[in-house]
């Protein structure tokens, strides 16, 4: 029989968060959920009997109050576009990461499970980058922020025996994403997609695939002072997954390429203008778009298979076809949300 948990989420309204909250609730779990006040997804949350905790992970006392009690801490909440203010960054991705490591230590949990990303290791080329790799920076907010937050939660792991697993998504997509694919379904709708290499690597994870792992993380005494890699199994080139989008939404696929550097210096440009300008909204281009969808990584997955038993069970086919059917369900004038 399955022991059942008190978990706690943070970031618990967010694409990973919601799907894992639904995932622990399924197998009867009792879940605590740190959630902004005035949060529209409260109700819902309630509704499921989620314990909800409103506060700020930036705020330690409201931390404190969510971990309390609980014997695993998912901690999902982080700033999670590459347009914001540094100090946005500093504060809830950093900051954050900070709290939930006092918290957790003073709340004596079991586990800390730390949603990272695969963006951690850098943009080498020329290998198979697995959990082995130093921790490499962009220059670039999203991943150097979650490198510093990272370095917290290991600092916290090696003075205060705080037991955490790092978990390094790769591209997350699902039903529900708001992130990823609207945002390319909205390009291609609109014509404003455009490729600056060819054959550029993408690593796909079915939100449920990540869910999967992230529930036996939380059981499994070996993933203690571990990190694991995760995606479905195999890449697919950005052009081929953007014709499945365009398949799916019935328009014509992208096919417009303009060289690497006419795209990387059309983002530095707009980045300096919008920010004279103090304009919130993203750019069209930024300089780490240009860089994350303009790169031939490659990822190794070998060690969750090795050292916990497991392998995605939705192959990328099946959680392609399933994001696909939500996809043709939404408003297309409503995709882009960040």
């Amino acid at each position: 029989m399955e022991v059942t948990m008190k978990a706690c989420v943070t970031g618990a309204t967010g694409f990973i968060g919601g799907n894992l909250v639904k995932a622990l609730l399924a197998k009867k779990h009792t879940v605590k959920a740190l959630v902004l006040p005035h949060d529209p997804m409260i109700p819902q949350l309630k509704k499921h009997n989620v314990e909800v905790i409103q506060g700020d992970i930036r705020d330690l006392e409201s931390v404190k109050k969510a971990v309390k009690g609980c014997d695993v801490v998912f901690h999902c909440a982080a700033v999670v576009t590459d347009w914001a203010p540094q100090k946005l960054f500093e504060e809830v991705t950093v900051g954050g990461a900070k709290n939930v490591c006092e918290a957790a230590v003073r709340a004596k949990v079991k586990r800390v499970v730390d949603i990272s990303t695969n963006d951690v290791f850098g943009l080498r080329e020329d290998v198979v980058m697995d959990e082995s790799f130093p921790l490499e920076p962009w220059g670039e907010p999203y991943p150097d922020y979650k490198i510093k937050a990272e370095e917290v939660m290991w600092r916290y792991h090696r003075e205060q025996k705080l037991p955490v697993t790092m978990v390094y998504p790769c591209w997350v997509y699902g039903p529900g994403d708001q992130t990823f694919v609207p945002l390319l379904a909205d390009a291609i709708i609109k014509r404003e997609l455009i490729f600056w290499r060819k054959d550029v690597l993408v690593w796909p994870t079915y939100v449920e695939n990540l869910v999967d792992l992230l529930l036996l993380i939380a059981v499994d005494k070996r993933a203690v002072g571990n990190g694991y890699l995760v995606h479905d199994g195999q890449s697919v080139t950005l052009q081929k997954f953007c014709e499945g989008i365009a398949q799916a939404l019935g328009v014509k696929p992208v096919t417009t390429h303009i060289p690497y550097w006419t795209a990387y210096t059309a983002a530095i440009i707009m980045e300096t203008l919008w920010k004279i300008l103090k304009i919130k909204k993203r750019p069209l281009l930024t300089t780490y778009t240009v860089k994350n969808l303009g790169s031939r990584l490659k990822f190794s997955i070998d060690k969750t298979r090795r050292e916990l038993g497991w392998k995605p069970k939705i192959p990328f086919e099946e959680g392609f076809q399933r994001t696909m059917q939500w996809l043709q369900t939404l408003d297309i004038a409503s995709l882009k949300t960040k």
